[in-house]
């Protein structure tokens, strides 16, 4: 008997109810982790990156104690329990596109931890793919649930990968202010990704709540 169906038969529970309770804690995890590191950063205004909470870029990057240890841990812990949370889930859905771009949504987050921003460019890289694998992941997840929580599911996905998107758009074509430049970078950067933790809250509760099916499926 494998570890996984080993746990599995301890606890009674589904590996998909397992997955979404992994997802579950690791958006509490998320959430939690960084207002902390907010608050114990001297004088932090949301309008700042949150990955300014681990570090600010060079050439002069500035690191406080401990919200930079803490946020490095929050991502790092947060992306871990993602990626294993998506191999659950690729091991019992049918669609494996979901699962896949999930793993890589974990796998930008662990990245982030390893990389504060003062490591360039890896942080930004691992930042990026964090925002946009994990756009595409809410998307796609609106696909495997019914309604009326695909919507919903749709609705977190569409909001965050729009919002990252107009920023390369005002940015790289039009050449002129964000429309939410009011926000500050830091603002905007809180579209972009509360959504998605919004969704691992969300979608994670979903999930582990749902009782198992024979098809090996969410059912739609």
């Amino acid at each position: 008997m494998s570890q996984t169906a080993s746990l599995r038969s301890r606890l009674g529970l589904s590996e998909r109810s397992i997955a979404g309770f992994g997802l579950a804690v690791s958006g509490v995890i998320g959430f939690m982790g960084i207002i902390t590191a907010e608050v114990l950063y001297p004088s932090y205004s949301t309008r700042q990156d949150i990955s300014d909470l681990g570090s600010t870029r060079p050439p002069d990057p500035v690191i406080h104690e401990p919200s930079a240890t803490i946020f490095n841990s929050t991502m790092l812990l947060t992306g871990a329990v993602v990626v294993l949370s998506a191999y659950l889930l690729y091991r019992v859905l049918d669609r494996r596109g979901f699962p896949f771009a999930l793993a890589v949504f974990g796998f930008g987050a662990f990245g982030v931890g390893v990389f504060p921003g003062n490591v360039t460019p890896w942080h930004g890289l691992f930042a990026l793919l964090t925002f946009f694998a994990g756009g595409i992941t809410v998307l796609l997840s609106a696909r495997v649930v019914p309604r009326p929580f695909s919507f919903l599911c749709g609705l977190l996905g569409g909001v965050s990968f729009l919002v990252l998107v107009s920023v390369f758009v005002f940015g790289l074509v039009v050449g002129g202010p964000h429309p939410l430049e009011f926000l500050g970078s830091g603002g905007i950067e809180r579209w972009v990704v509360y959504p998605l933790i919004l969704w691992l809250l969300a979608f994670g509760g979903y999930l582990s709540a749902k009782p198992e099916d024979t098809t090996g499926d969410v059912p739609e």
